[in-house]
């Protein structure tokens, strides 16, 4: 408590003691320019953690991601192959019904 407001609580009727003990409460109640500053300090820090947690998490899932591309890149070949016999197929099954099958004209 500053000397000023210790004038100022006497002039305004307080006794000595009074304006001791509340010296005393204010000092051990009030946050300190360095409790501020440690509190900060912890506050930073925690925030780097979180900062580092998250970076790590959106790695995780960007890995994640880049995983199910290739999954899907690799279905999308299987099937082009699979759509191509399946054409390769038909067309030979066309091609032999209409070789081996009579002709309504014969």
């Amino acid at each position: 408590m500053s000397a000023s407001s210790v004038l100022k609580l006497q002039k305004a009727g307080f006794s000595t003691e009074q304006v001791e003990a509340l010296a005393d409460f204010m000092d051990t109640q009030a946050a300190s320019k360095a409790d501020l500053e440690a509190a900060v300090h912890k506050l930073e820090l925690g925030q780097a953690g979180l900062r580092k947690d998250l970076d790590l998490g959106l790695a995780g899932v960007r890995s994640e991601i880049a995983d199910v591309r290739g999954e899907l890149r690799l279905l999308e070949q299987r099937m082009t192959v699979r759509l191509g016999g399946m054409l390769v197929a038909a067309v030979g099954v066309l091609i032999a019904a209409m070789r081996y099958l009579p002709s309504a004209g014969h």
